[in-house]
């Protein structure tokens, strides 16, 4: 075991409030950062939404330029320099599946020992740029020497049925998510919900991946049918606007939030009465981990979203169909206990035990 501190490089497109970023995140709170300290190399020079804990934690952030200026070149050119700069570094985690056959061969060419390819999706967004990068991140084991994943499917999706993958959990912090009658009421007050009022909930990037325009489409029936239902969606990105204007177009903006870049997601879901989350794919699906953790009857897409996910008896999975959804959340009691022991339920996802794993990983390469 090495006894010196262990940096480790974590390869990123940014730190943004996302799921890969956030699960990053809780590991680095809770790894012992006197023995593994976590760096960044990120690839926009914008600063994000994590980017002052990771300094303030004793993390280094390095910026290229690529998701400014789609430079392919100049891509190549910098992670070169960088590498023939830094050699410092042994362990180079990454995270970007497009651009890991990449990173992760310039890495091996400059000599660094443990290069760590670690699969968070299952599949792919069916456009010719999803294709291109499929295409491009399947060369990906070519170049890691050691792959994680975050279940099993994600595992078989980026390095094939016969690689051995080591499965690492997308780890949550329990306690946080743990329901608390008190936050609620806070919350449901700031948003002036009702004691009846049903707050439907859907946390995650305004992206195609996760399909917000198919449950507004959905929420357009529930409301139909009982005005009591209303919808938060938590998150940004290139949808927003397009989500928007349906949730305009069916007149529900006063039935509606949009929420993004908040930190005490954990209230919001202990506000909620159930979760939504009807992804096109999923690696795991942590938020639906941290939704079971509050204690909140879930609903997710049957077939695509991983299996490791069904860890209480609060999840359904569902084709992805209007109706069906419609049904399974008016057929579902929406004052439920939710006060139950989560910690033993979730406790494969206790963000410690994921922590101390990897750090012993870490040490041991």
């Amino acid at each position: 075991m090495k006894e010196d501190l262990v940096r480790v490089l974590n390869v990123v497109p940014n730190m943004r409030a996302a799921g890969v970023e956030t699960f990053i995140m809780n590991v680095y709170r809770n790894i012992d950062r006197t023995r593994v300290q976590f760096d960044f190399l990120v690839h926009s020079e914008k600063k994000e939404f994590y980017d002052d804990e990771i300094e303030k934690l004793g993390g280094k952030i390095y910026r290229l330029t690529y998701k400014d200026d789609k430079n392919f070149f100049k891509y190549i050119k910098d992670l070169n320099d960088f590498f023939s700069e830094h050699k410092e570094y042994e362990i180079v985690h990454g995270h970007m599946q497009s651009m890991m056959p990449i990173y992760l061969k310039i890495a091996k060419n400059h000599n660094v020992k443990i290069r760590i390819g670690h699969s968070h999706n299952n599949s792919y967004e069916k456009s010719m740029k999803g294709i291109l990068l499929h295409i491009l991140s399947r060369s990906a084991k070519k170049y890691a020497n050691i792959k994680f994943a975050c279940s099993v499917d994600s595992g078989k999706y980026l390095f094939g049925k016969k690689t051995k993958v080591e499965v690492i959990n997308n780890g949550i912090e329990i306690d946080k998510f743990k329901f608390e009658e008190s936050k609620r009421n806070k919350i449901r007050e700031e948003l002036k919900l009702k004691d009846d009022d049903i707050l439907i909930g859907n946390i995650g990037r305004m992206e195609k991946q996760k399909n917000q325009m198919f449950l507004v489409e959905v929420f357009k029936k529930l409301h139909e049918e009982n005005k009591k239902y209303k919808l938060i969606i938590i998150g940004e990105g290139r949808l927003e606007n397009k989500i928007k204007k349906q949730i305009s177009k069916y007149q529900l903006e006063n039935v509606t939030y949009i929420k993004k870049r908040i930190k005490n997601v954990n209230e919001y879901m202990m506000a909620m009465d159930m979760f939504a989350l009807p992804s096109l794919y999923e690696g795991l699906g942590i938020v639906l981990i941290e939704g079971q953790a509050s204690g909140l009857k879930c609903f997710t897409t049957l077939n695509t979203v991983a299996e490791e996910t069904n860890i209480t008896s609060n999840i359904k999975y569902l084709k992805l169909n209007k109706n069906v959804w419609k049904n399974a959340i008016l057929n579902t009691n929406a004052r439920y206990d939710r006060t139950g022991n989560m910690e033993k339920e979730c406790k494969e996802f206790d963000i410690k035990n994921v922590a101390k794993k990897l750090e012993n990983l870490y040490l041991n390469y």
